[in-house]
């Protein structure tokens, strides 16, 4: 159940980059959801309307690769145009996949480092004198990878770190215009492509979770939760935080050790 009521968006305008799918799609409705005009976008321009009309309440779907910088600002013009200075913008684009350092291809390294770091970067420059001053809220979504190494990660282990210095160097330098910049650092999430992949069946997923001290994977509706508070009069005095919704599982291994024997 959500502690936030009826209403607590209305009036504000919300752009969700990455917002066709996946958590961020969850982040977008539910903003809806709580009165906010809300705007995503994603690379296919067909998904983009798709995610819009699945939101409803007015939502409008836009094509743009984050990586392109002036693409993304033409986006953000319009969107401000059209209904004024956006209050909240999330940078939620990534890319991903398995490999190990040794087969990864320096193309490849740099397709993630440019969807997810340069990305970040691209939205939050491209939107900084279209945005509410003073309270606009700024959120970028992160992972447990910019803090603890993983094998096979290095290329999004190198761009959330990246994107978590972005989060806490804009926080202090636009914090004086009343711009709040935070992010959200989600954990295993049910529902999502990502854990589809990692958890393929029951006895993975029975495995997976016996490690994470609250023993379940997430849920969608706890991320845009989590990013409602952070653009919410709540955290007017937060800014610079990465906000773990992780279950706890960057803790490590939660087993006993008679678990593990």
């Amino acid at each position: 159940m959500s502690a936030f009521k009826d209403g607590l968006l209305n009036g504000k305008v919300a752009f969700v980059a990455g917002g066709t799918s996946g958590i961020n799609l969850g982040i977008a409705t539910r903003m809806a959801e709580l009165g906010a005009k809300v705007a995503v976008a994603g690379r296919d321009p067909e998904k983009a309307q798709r995610a819009a009309a699945g939101i409803g309440r007015g939502a409008v779907g836009y094509s743009t690769d984050v990586r392109d910088y002036a693409a993304t600002r033409a986006v953000m013009e319009q969107i401000v145009n059209a209904w004024g200075p956006m209050d909240i913008v999330v940078s939620g684009a990534a890319g991903n996949f398995l490999s190990p350092a040794a087969g990864l291809s320096a193309n490849g390294f740099k397709t993630v480092v440019d969807i997810d770091l340069l990305g970040t970067f691209n939205v939050f420059r491209g939107c900084y004198d279209l945005i509410q001053k003073p309270g606009a809220s700024l959120i970028a979504i992160t992972a447990g990878q910019a803090v603890n190494p993983m094998m096979m990660q290095i290329h999004a282990c190198a761009a959330k770190a990246g994107i978590n210095q972005v989060i806490r160097v804009m926080a202090m330098e636009w914090g004086p215009e009343g711009v709040r910049v935070n992010g959200i650092s989600p954990g295993p999430i049910a529902g999502t492509e990502g854990m589809a992949r990692l958890a393929p069946n029951p006895e993975v997923t029975k495995a997976l979770t016996g490690r994470i001290p609250l023993r379940r994977f997430g849920e969608i509706s706890e991320i845009a939760e989590s990013a409602v508070f952070l653009c919410s009069e709540s955290a007017a005095y937060i800014t610079g935080t990465i906000l773990d919704c992780e279950g706890g599982s960057q803790l490590g291994d939660a087993r006993s050790p008679f678990e593990r024997s």
